[in-house]
């Protein structure tokens, strides 16, 4: 069985304090540790591994109950979870064993670093780190524009990189401390601010088999891609609940009309996560990766949709900033959704891609 968040406790925290995490006020290093000691990391991870149980999709709503409170938290939650899942994955036990009961634990911050790599296997843009072979490993050179959950006191990274002995790509961990790694300062995000978010520039950092979390990277990355979208999409479905919720709620009077509306919004969503939910245990995002993707696009729209009617259900208190500091941060947090990658635009023309080959 998975432990699922079950008291309004699990999230006060992070509803309390979402403010400042999206402004960057408050300490970006303590959302790992807040996040671990709940247990929320275990959820959907093997018992025998030092999980709560449970599938994948148990870990899709825990992020999305955190998104509800704060989707800065959320943000993060994704990107650990993900790194754990990659780690769940690998054929390298070694790296599984030495990093999984910190990550677990939140005593230690993993970044998913293959958005990169998800944009190359669609054609997007090339790997932007480069391989050479260097005394039974490989020296790593290159640049990772942007990647959420560097925490300044410790991470460990995943990235996708091009081998210069083979047309087979890689993906390999790196550690913040790892001679040749150099984290940026925080980037200036619009929202979110206290996602530790960051660049991480490589120049000559030495990497042996040990490293390695799988040595061909399209193969690994397909099938990863199922749980990296899914987790994901945990951020959309928490934000449009909250707003959805909130819309009801301030419904009321003249703002009664639009209640039809939400229950109709509320009733797709709900839909969608339900087919979100199984395709998951059906595995079938791995054999039909556009269905997945036409998940993702939808859910982006009603995220939008959501908000729209929180505000139009709210009126103009949602205006005033002692009454709608929520909604004024959801809304921001909402323009995120269409352009995490992949992005709305990506995924559409990987869609197409898809029809103009006869597969969607």
């Amino acid at each position: 069985m998975s432990a699922p968040l079950h008291t309004a406790a699990d999230t006060a925290w992070f509803a309390d304090n979402a403010e400042a995490y999206d402004l960057g006020t408050a300490d970006a290093d303590r959302l790992v540790p807040e996040l671990g000691r709940r247990g929320l990391f275990r959820i959907g991870v093997p018992q025998a591994l030092g999980g709560a149980g449970g599938g994948i999709y148990d870990g899709v709503e825990a992020i999305a109950a955190i998104a509800e409170a704060s989707l800065t938290a959320a943000f993060v939650f994704w990107g650990q979870r993900t790194f754990i899942e990659y780690l769940l994955q690998s054929p390298n036990a070694a790296l599984r064993e030495r990093w999984l009961p910190a990550l677990l634990a939140g005593e230690f911050a993993g970044a998913t670093g293959l958005s990169n790599a998800m944009k190359f296997l669609s054609g997007i843009e090339s790997l932007q780190i480069g391989a050479r072979p260097q005394d039974g490993g490989w020296r790593l050179d290159g640049r990772l524009p942007w990647v959420t959950n560097l925490r300044k006191a410790g991470f460990i990274a995943a990235a996708a990189v091009a081998r210069a002995d083979t047309d087979a790509p890689m993906v390999v961990a790196i550690t913040g401390d790892h001679a040749g790694i150099t984290r940026s300062a925080d980037l200036d995000l619009v929202a979110l601010r206290g996602s530790n978010t960051a660049a991480i520039d490589i120049q000559g950092a030495d990497v042996g088999p040990e490293h390695v979390l799988h040595e061909d990277a399209r193969r690994f990355c397909p099938a990863l891609r199922p749980a990296f979208l899914a987790l994901q999409l945990g951020m959309s479905i928490g934000l449009a609940r909250i707003a959805l919720r909130t819309a009801a709620a301030q419904g009321q009077g003249t703002h009664r009309i639009l209640l039809p509306r939400v229950a109709e919004a509320s009733a797709e969503l709900e839909g969608l996560a339900a087919s979100l939910r199984d395709g998951l245990a059906g595995r079938r995002f791995e054999a039909d990766p556009a269905a997945l993707f036409r998940i993702r696009l939808r859910l982006a729209e009603i995220v939008q949709t959501a908000l729209g009617l929180e505000l139009d259900a709210s009126g103009g208190r949602a205006y005033l900033r002692d009454h709608g500091r929520g909604f004024a941060r959801r809304w921001v947090e909402g323009a995120f959704i269409p352009v995490i990658t992949p992005s709305l635009t990506q995924l559409q023309g990987e869609l197409d891609r898809h029809a103009a080959a006869g597969t969607a």
